[in-house]
């Protein structure tokens, strides 16, 4: 039987706000690169994840989630989604089959076929829309029912996309994981923290920046990050009672980082109000959010 040829390229996986798209970019790996809570919105920028088999190499890119918000980081987030439809070789739209396919759906698949850009559309939540899910229309592509959760699906769909990508080298190293430094997942690390810590509002105003990452001992990283906030009452939201809200944040952050860095980590954290933070494009970009 002759060698399968080797294909490589990049992978963009779109959708809308919690379709599970930083979910099954996880299971993809194999390993958690891409925070996950329950809140929607929670990608604020384009993950790279690297998957390499001997027969292909899969250059996965979360994205966030397109909406149709006017303000600057809505903007912003939904001009990272443009960019990476555009320059992606396989494109996989993720649709959470409780909402179903809609307007915003079609638009983006029109956008694809008409660049050549090949599609699979994946179904998603299926667990909890066997009773609720809406009509699926006949004019949609016909969706893949994948589980990130349990797996089911998986190996299915990477053997679609790898069908999808061009005949290629490895665009990356063999052991390449992601194009992000440890510096930028340490602070998604500690927003994804955050994010579960505090309430269904909050979060949305909320922004981690790492303002030292010191590795200088091997067995040790030191990192301080500033907890961003717009007003001085969610700053005391963040701190919480007797600063248990900063403890709790801090405890569950520093476990995830150090089960990323291999190591000890020391990690202090503090609030600080930075008025229309989320409104300033030269902010955004130094956040990391383009």
């Amino acid at each position: 039987m002759p060698e399968r040829a080797h294909r490589a390229g990049i992978v963009a996986l779109l959708g809308k706000p919690n379709a599970g798209k930083s979910t099954l970019l996880n299971r993809l790996l194999g390993w958690k690169l891409a925070i996950v809570t329950d809140k929607p919105q929670t990608t604020r920028s384009r993950i790279l994840g690297v998957l390499t088999r001997d027969d292909a190499q899969f250059a996965l890119l979360d994205t966030p989630g397109f909406h149709a918000g006017t303000k600057a980081l809505n903007l912003a987030l939904n001009e990272i989604v443009d960019e990476v439809s555009k320059g992606c070789d396989v494109a996989v739209l993720l649709v959470d089959l409780l909402r179903g396919w809609d307007e915003e759906h079609a638009a983006l698949a029109a956008r694809l076929a008409e660049a050549g850009t090949p599609l699979l559309v994946v179904g998603t939540k299926s667990d909890r829309a066997d009773r609720a899910r809406p009509e699926w229309p006949d004019s949609a592509p016909e969706p893949q029912i994948v589980s990130a959760k349990t797996g089911a699906g998986v190996d299915v769909l990477l053997e679609q996309i790898r069908a999808q990508l061009p005949v290629s080298p490895p665009l990356y190293p063999e052991d390449a994981l992601s194009d992000r430094p440890m510096r930028f997942l340490g602070a998604e690390l500690v927003r994804e923290a955050a994010f579960d810590s505090l309430s269904q509002e909050l979060p949305y105003e909320l922004a981690v920046e790492v303002v030292e990452w010191d590795e200088k001992r091997p067995d040790l990283v030191r990192i301080r990050a500033n907890l961003l906030v717009e007003r001085a009452s969610q700053k005391q939201i963040v701190i919480g009672r007797g600063g248990q809200g900063i403890k709790r944040i801090g405890v569950r952050a520093r476990r995830e980082i150090e089960r990323l860095v291999g190591r000890q980590v020391h990690l202090d954290l503090w609030v600080k109000v930075e008025p229309r933070w989320s409104k300033k494009p030269t902010r955004l970009k130094s956040l990391g959010y383009d």
